[in-house]
């Protein structure tokens, strides 16, 4: 059966009536074949290159993104021998996929399987894809090194510790070998020292640099002043400027960027980053990231040497206000004890001192309202003014009634409403053997005599705080030691020590009392130990206030 089509052409029928161009009958819903124009058209408006092959691997088509980026794979020519080695190499192995670097661009191509053992390679160019990756990541490890650096900085204190901090933490990421040149704090030695690390190396080294060093090193005078320079690179004929820093091995250095280390009102010093000659020179991102280093270094640097600067003023006036070493009095065996509030400060508002005089001793024990530095600052007025006045008084309470009105003279004593309970007295030697103490008392806990035979006896004294008021009545009782005795001076942080099984019940004067009768005979030295033992095992490291205590005895005669 024939028909005639709308433009007028004949041509078979099939059976259910309709006409084929081919003159064959065709099945029903079969789609006409393709456009090879049309094909050609969509294949070459793809963003990626298409490459198929047919059953012997040679190459049948190629779309224009391929053309652009293979050039070298035309059609009719073996893949395997194509000028890409990459794609060449996956399809004479029949890897299913490849990456290289091709012609300044980096391609990733995938192969799909093909009726008739042909294939197709799709490959496409994620040169900026890998760049934004490679630029993801580098901004990763960069804020991780930042990051883990000022950890490292912020809990290093020591100046020393700090410069070699410094220069550890820069090498390998920064540089091959990294070197810190400062000055010392003491203005008096104006020479510059260097703290270098170089990657490889056990520990930083340290040394003092030459005095041409910072003027003949480009940049480091400028970065030593505080002003950044510029990464240069270092020729043969330089490298002798820059020897005395850099290790014997090392070699010849590729580039080298100096940068200042800014501190808070000054440069601390600067930082010297050297990359060797067979590795990249720095770009603008590792500029910056090397700047932003220098400055937390400086930064760390400039902290820890106002951590070393108030250390050494803490540790003077520390020195100054605690306890002294008591001196040597004759006739008379001496000890003191002394434990402070604070778990930090080893001062307090406990004091004692001992002042030898002309036939024997003065001796002095307090406790001043509060604890820690204030109460410190009290105890070191109060010692001050008791080594002042006794050149003019040395009667025990004639001296505590000057005490007191000194206190009241200072121009800010009624605003801090400080005061201190004290124990004042002297100590004389008589020709027996026996020490005569005359005690004046400030509202202060009642000394206790410890006798041979265990027996605790209190020494009522009694009297008013020093520097509560102005018109305060004090007390004054005098005691005799015959050897043998021992008479100890404390502290209401003894008997106040809260502890034990339930942590609240307080150490008390019958425990004392207990603690002496069983270390009665001991000597001085030996009777403290023992009761600040006690103390600590009741306190179970538990927080107390300040302890001090003084034992005297008469000293053993032949």
């Amino acid at each position: 059966m024939t028909t005639t089509s709308r433009d007028g052409v004949a041509g078979p029928v099939s059976d259910d009536g309709r006409a084929t161009r081919s003159g064959a009958a065709r099945p029903p819903d079969t789609p006409p074949p393709a456009d090879a124009h049309l094909v050609r058209e969509l294949l070459d408006g793809l963003a990626e290159a298409v490459v198929t092959t047919d059953g012997h691997g040679t190459v049948t088509l190629v779309n224009a993104m391929a053309a652009a980026l293979l050039p070298q794979v035309v059609p009719g020519t073996p893949l395997i021998g194509c000028n890409v080695p990459a794609l060449a190499t996956a399809a004479r192995d029949g890897a299913g996929s490849f990456e290289t670097a091709h012609l300044g661009r980096r391609l990733r191509g995938v192969r799909r399987d093909l009726a008739g053992g042909r294939h197709a390679w799709y490959v496409r160019d994620v040169t900026e894809e890998r760049a934004r990756t490679d630029s993801l990541l580098a901004e990763r490890a960069r804020t991780a090194f930042l990051a883990r650096a000022g950890s490292r900085l912020g809990t290093s204190l020591h100046r020393e510790q700090t410069l070699r901090t410094v220069a550890t933490l820069g090498v390998p990421y920064l540089a091959d070998l990294a070197v810190v040149v400062h000055r010392l704090p003491s203005p008096a030695e104006d020479v510059p020292h260097w703290v270098r690390y170089a990657d490889g190396d056990a520990s930083p080294s340290t040394g003092v640099a030459p005095a041409t060093l910072v003027r003949t090193v480009p940049g480091l005078a400028d970065a030593l002043d505080g002003d950044p320079t510029d990464p240069s690179p270092w020729r043969d004929a330089e490298l002798a400027d820059l020897a005395a820093l850099l290790p014997g091995d090392f070699g010849c250095p590729g580039t080298v960027l100096v940068s200042p280390m800014p501190s808070a009102g000054r440069p601390a010093g600067a930082l010297i980053l050297v990359r060797a000659a067979g590795r990249p020179g720095f770009d603008r991102r590792d500029i910056e990231l090397a700047r932003e280093f220098a400055a937390r270094a400086g930064a760390a640097l400039g902290a820890a040497e106002l951590y070393g600067e108030q250390a050494h003023l803490a540790r003077v006036l520390q020195n100054s206000l605690l306890p002294p070493e008591l001196p040597a009095v004759p006739g008379v065996c001496l000890a003191g004890g002394y434990r402070a509030a604070g778990d930090s400060l080893r001062i307090g508002g406990d004091f004692y001192d001992v002042l030898p005089t002309g036939g024997g001793a003065m001796f002095a024990l307090g406790d001043v309202c509060g604890k820690g530095v204030g109460a410190a600052v009290l105890t070191g007025r109060v010692r001050q003014s008791l080594q002042t006045l006794r050149l003019v008084e040395q009667q025990p309470l004639g001296l505590i009634r000057l005490l007191n009105r000194a206190l009241f003279d200072t121009p800010d004593a009624v605003r801090r409403s400080q005061f201190t309970t004290l124990l004042l007295g002297t100590l004389t030697v008589e020709p027996d053997g026996a020490v005569r103490a005359r005690i004046a008392g400030g509202g202060h806990p009642s000394p206790l005599v410890v006798r041979p035979d265990g027996t605790v006896v209190p020494v009522q004294v009694g009297g008013m705080p020093v520097g509560a008021l102005t018109d305060a009545r004090f007390a004054e009782t005098e005691v005799r030691l015959a050897p043998g005795e021992l008479l100890l001076a404390y502290t209401d942080g003894v008997t106040e020590a809260r502890g034990g099984p339930r942590e609240v019940e307080m150490f008390g004067e019958r425990r004392l009392h207990r603690a002496l009768a069983s270390a009665a005979g001991l000597p001085p030295a030996a009777l403290v130990d023992r009761l600040l033992q006690l103390v600590d095992e009741w306190l179970d490291g538990q927080g107390h206030d300040d302890i001090a205590m003084l034992a005297v005895r008469p000293a053993e005669t032949a």
